[in-house]
């Protein structure tokens, strides 16, 4: 046997692998709304919303329903959001993602991005309201290209956590 030689029969993947990999990804993905880029308009898709739409939609098992909390308050910080803003409105699309699972119904490629792209407008404009709820209610067309851009970035997220996801399960 040649020496450095490791077999890969019948390996297991790292436990903290398949464990931290999900939810570092969406802290990345969080982090990333910190950058210092200035609009005059919202136009930068939620990247912590993308990702763990797409990790929940990919996995619907892995996440527990009360994950929204914790990640949400994440984005929260990262994002300049009010606290508990990210919180409640992850927090309802989990329950909601959570109640349409257990209908147990087989979704396609197609019907997992019209549900997130329904989360991705719900989010956005709870967001908005959230804010200033009376003057926001007004412009709510500003946020227009932010989520159309989000919606047509969504499938290139989940093909690159899918990738992740592969990675993660592999031995």
């Amino acid at each position: 046997m040649a020496k450095g030689y490791r077999s890969t029969i019948n390996r297991q993947p790292s436990k903290l692998r398949i464990k931290a990999v999900p939810p570092i990804t969406v802290v990345c993905g969080s982090v990333i709304t910190a950058l210092p880029i200035i609009t005059d308009h919202p136009i930068l898709p939620p990247m912590g919303l993308l990702v763990v739409l797409a990790w929940r939609l990919i996995r619907p098992g892995y996440w527990p329903v009360w994950i929204g909390f914790p990640l949400g308050l994440i984005d929260d910080i990262f994002s300049g959001q009010p606290i508990g803003s990210a919180v409640f409105l992850w927090s309802t699309v989990f329950v909601v993602l959570d109640t349409l699972d257990r209908k147990a119904i087989n979704r396609d490629y197609w019907q997992d991005w019209f549900i997130a792209s329904v989360a991705i407008a719900f989010v956005l404009v709870g967001g908005m309201l959230i804010v200033d709820f009376p003057r926001n209610l007004l412009f709510l067309d500003v946020l227009i290209p932010q989520i159309l851009l989000s919606i047509l970035l969504y499938p290139f997220i989940t093909r690159l956590v899918g990738a992740i996801d592969n990675w993660r399960v592999s031995s």
